[in-house]
């Protein structure tokens, strides 16, 4: 008999196909049944039904205590796809108060997979949020009628004042984009949007528990799983207290009604920061529940931009509160010394080869105490002529400006200080580079980029860099990383808001700067600028400031106080407001004599009002 090769060959072939197969089938039960988690969660989602349990949120307090923040009972509507029977539509859109295309839309969206990731129809999906309590106290008399849906018990933010919404923040829906960076969120969570809600999300929101459901054949819950030995319960969030002073905050907002600007107060020992005022502002109630979107799209449609941190986000031209900077970093090279002085023509100011720079009448020439007191334009401007300039010191005016530049930052200038809020912003110090790209490399010097030497220019600041600039001249020459927490529950704050920072600029230069600062508010023999921050038996230390603008212009005053042992540092911004000693000073003084004082005194209570009931947002948008 002939032996058939070519069918004994068949039969290996076939024979390997088999074998292959069935190890692929092998292959995927094993991925399917050990790897993978899918085979064994959407088996379990038969079985059981995991119920989130959702933490209450971290409440907050002010410095003293007081209660600012905190939760109050929300419902949820979830629905499981699978559980629902007989479901009358119509009487369940009357009941929710909804519309039968609203309820089609949003089932739709539910079973969207590419909206709704990891969607299943045994599982519990969001099919409504924050009902209040008279809401779901209507349906739940309905329903046992509604098989497949429950109501989820939440919570949500309540607040005890209308007031520091910037600082604050608030909570929003998670995004897809949240979903994807931490699985701690699913579709209907809640998350920090703004402010301390977002800065401090992982403190404040807790940790969920879980309810293990058992489920029939058919689906129906059938009690706890083993008697509720794998349940979790939820971790609430951690409660913060807040360095701001809630009074203080209330009289400062009082104070900007009306007005364009920022407040910032700071405790200069700390760093803590004592009051944060962005104005306009809004009421942070505003932002919670069901109508949340339609005021959030009012709020972004405000001209006046009421949702934007300008204490935080605004770079500013900081104007005559940047001369103290600028003396401090002409000691330190030893440009000039106290003794210095510099003429002033009055109106004609600093004049130099055809360039002039106005000044205001004063005694001239003038030294560098009362140069601050009287804010000479003239004084300090010849200081950064005499720096920028001076070849036989810095070989170039770039490398002047170089060494000018890195005092600056050290004094926390041109980068973001880092403040415990989301957003905030670098402002501006302009470096050699900057200007060679203006005007053409080497083809600058002093005289070009003169109004650097007054804040005005190119140089912009943050109202919280102005803050934290008074903060350190009350320190002389140190600051804390100013933020907004002062306590977290059972958790240490980052040790950024514990380290002191220092500048570049030796401890003795800050004795001379204080000096003059608070010459400006009792005078001096060649004047003064901040008379309007003389409160009696306090030892105010100021410095006001005027920025230019296509408008009227900015209206600023920085200061601290007590001289010697100050307990506050502050910097009042007001937008259009015309001089600093207009509008800013009195300001500025008001909140100073709260803090330090508890109240104000009787006869500067007047001010209050006449402060608070003056318009001065400009009617033409584009002056601003």
């Amino acid at each position: 008999m002939v032996k058939n090769y070519t069918l004994e060959k068949r039969k290996f072939v076939i024979s390997g196909i088999i074998i292959v197969t069935v190890l692929i089938f092998c292959l995927r039960l094993f991925d399917l049944q050990i790897v993978s988690e899918d085979y064994k969660r959407n088996a379990d989602s038969n079985a059981f039904l995991n119920k989130t349990q959702y933490p209450s949120r971290g409440a907050m307090y002010d410095r003293t205590g007081k209660l600012l923040v905190f939760n109050q009972p929300a419902y949820d509507i979830t629905v499981a796809m699978t559980e629902i029977e007989n479901l009358d539509t119509l009487d369940f859109c009357r009941t929710l108060n909804i519309t039968p295309a609203w309820f089609r839309r949003r089932m739709s969206d539910i079973r969207d997979k590419r909206q709704n990731p990891g969607y299943s129809r045994y599982t519990h999906q969001v099919f409504m949020t924050q009902l209040s309590a008279e809401e779901t106290g209507v349906f739940q008399e309905k329903l046992f009628k509604f098989s497949g849906f429950y109501i989820q018990r939440r919570t949500i933010r309540q607040y005890t004042c209308n007031s520091a919404a910037h600082a604050l923040g608030d909570i929003a829906e998670v995004s897809m984009e949240d979903i994807k960076t931490d699985d701690y969120y699913v579709r209907g969570d809640y998350i920090g949007n703004q402010g301390i809600e977002k800065s401090y999300e992982t403190y404040l929101r807790g940790e969920k528990g879980v309810e293990v459901l058992l489920r029939d054949a058919h689906g129906r819950i059938q009690g706890h799983y083993m008697n509720g030995k794998f349940d979790k319960k939820p971790v609430p969030g951690k409660n913060l207290t807040l360095s701001l002073d809630i009074e203080l905050q209330m009289l400062a907002e009082e104070l900007m009604q009306n007005k364009l600007g920022s407040i910032v107060a700071i405790e200069p020992e700390t760093g803590e920061i004592l009051c944060f005022v962005s104005a306009p502002s809004y009421n942070p109630s505003a932002m919670v529940g069901r109508q949340r979107g339609a005021n959030h799209n009012f709020l972004v449609q405000d001209p006046l931009k009421p949702l934007f941190n300008r204490a935080l986000m605004s770079g500013t031209p900081p104007g005559s509160t940047f001369k103290t900077a600028q003396g401090l970093v002409f000691l330190q090279e030893g440009i000039v010394d106290v003794n210095t002085t510099f003429p002033c023509y009055g109106k004609g100011g600093f004049v130099v080869g055809g360039l002039s720079v106005g000044c205001h009448m004063h005694g001239s020439p003038i030294p560098f105490i009362p140069s601050i007191s009287t804010s000479c334009n003239s004084y300090f401007c010849w200081g950064f002529y005499r720096m920028i300039d001076n070849k036989k010191k810095y070989g170039s005016s770039a490398n002047a400006l170089t060494v000018w530049k890195d005092h600056m930052v050290s004094m926390g200038f041109g980068y973001a200080l880092g403040v415990d809020l989301p957003g905030e912003k670098r402002g501006l110090i302009p470096n050699a580079q900057y200007y060679d790209r203006i005007h053409g490399e080497g083809r600058w010097g002093a005289l070009r980029i003169i109004s650097t030497a007054i804040g005005q220019g190119e140089v912009l600041l943050t109202p919280v860099q102005i803050a934290n600039l008074a903060a350190t001249i009350a320190n002389r020459g140190r600051f804390i990383t100013p933020h907004i927490v002062k306590e977290i529950e059972d958790h240490e704050l980052d040790s950024i808001y514990r380290t002191p920072r220092y500048t570049t600029i030796d401890r003795k230069y800050y004795e001379y700067i204080a000096e003059g600062m608070r010459g400006a508010v009792i005078g001096s023999d060649y004047g003064a600028t901040c008379r309007g921050a003389n409160i009696p038996g306090i030892e105010v230390c100021g410095k006001t400031g005027t920025a230019q603008n296509r408008g009227k212009d900015h209206s600023i005053f920085m200061g601290f106080a007590p001289m010697n042992n100050p307990k506050i540092a502050i910097s009042v911004y007001i937008e259009n407001g015309g001089f600093g000693a207009t509008w800013a000073v009195p300001m500025g003084a008001l909140l100073l004599e709260k803090y330090l004082t508890g109240k104000i005194a009787p006869e500067r209570e007047h001010k209050i009002e006449y402060i608070k009931n003056a318009n001065l947002i400009p009617h033409d948008p584009q002056k601003r």
